[in-house]
């Protein structure tokens, strides 16, 4: 079997976000990068896909050099190579769709694994967009994964329960949060990690179809304020300002 990840570089949750001078981007001065939250629970469905069934992963990212940060632990954790397609992974989903889809055509993929959503934009759109240019069966917001002989069975979130998906490989398959429990990379990995190489190509020329117009941080906060006296007292104060000043009632 023959399992390709894609991996998208983010900023960390934590870091501070600015927006840079143009208006339409991030500074990336200060920010610390790190591999998507839900692809990381499809690099760890990959490796665990590995270690059951015996298979090839691939980790795949698009994006600068700085990407290679994410294919090296990547590596470190388990999978066998890694591909850098060189270009704007932080730019329209389709374009990176085209991208991955050009790369990834004729390789004889059996399974593509990618996350749910790359946080910062949310969108959810890469993988089935992928999935739609490949000609592949999908599964998307995946909780639960089982292969079969040339088959899959996916348990997948929707609201207020689950559905369960089954099809043929080759499929993409978007993973979501409780499909598994990523690991640390060991010190032997990440030792063996630095002396692979990774594969780096041209991405494939893909023109945007959605372009950021404006960008900009959500409003202060205003100063909240402290209601003194008696809890009767702060209770019709409260009142008072939820119908008078919040217009809530």
């Amino acid at each position: 079997m023959k399992i390709l990840v894609a991996l998208k570089q983010v900023p960390d949750t934590e870091t501070k976000i600015k927006v840079a001078a143009d208006g339409r981007s991030l500074d990336p001065a200060d920010v610390k990068w790190i591999t998507g939250p839900y692809d990381e629970y499809a690099l760890e469905e990959a490796i665990r896909i590995k270690e059951a069934k015996g298979a090839e992963v691939v980790a795949l990212s698009v994006g600068g050099d700085t990407a290679k940060e994410v294919l090296r632990n990547a590596l470190a954790l388990g999978a066998d190579s890694a591909v850098l397609l060189k270009g704007d992974g932080q730019g329209d989903a389709l374009a990176v769709a085209q991208m991955i889809a050009t790369y990834a055509k004729d390789k004889g993929f059996d399974l593509i694994l990618c996350g749910n959503k790359g946080i910062g934009g949310d969108n959810a759109a890469m993988g089935p967009m992928l999935a739609e240019l490949l000609g592949v069966a999908q599964a998307n917001v995946v909780v639960k994964l089982e292969l079969g002989e040339g088959t899959f069975r996916a348990e997948r979130e929707i609201e207020g329960g689950s559905e369960m998906v089954e099809g043929s490989l080759p499929a993409v398959i978007t993973a979501q949060k409780g499909l598994n429990e990523p690991r640390y990379a060991s010190l032997k990995g990440i030792m063996a990690a630095k002396k692979k190489t990774i594969e780096e190509l041209e991405a494939a020329a893909a023109p945007a179809v959605a372009v950021v117009s404006a960008l900009a941080l959500p409003p202060e906060r205003p100063a909240g304020r402290r209601l003194e006296g008696e809890p009767a007292a702060q209770a019709q104060a409260l009142l008072q300002a939820l119908k008078d000043e919040a217009k809530v009632f």
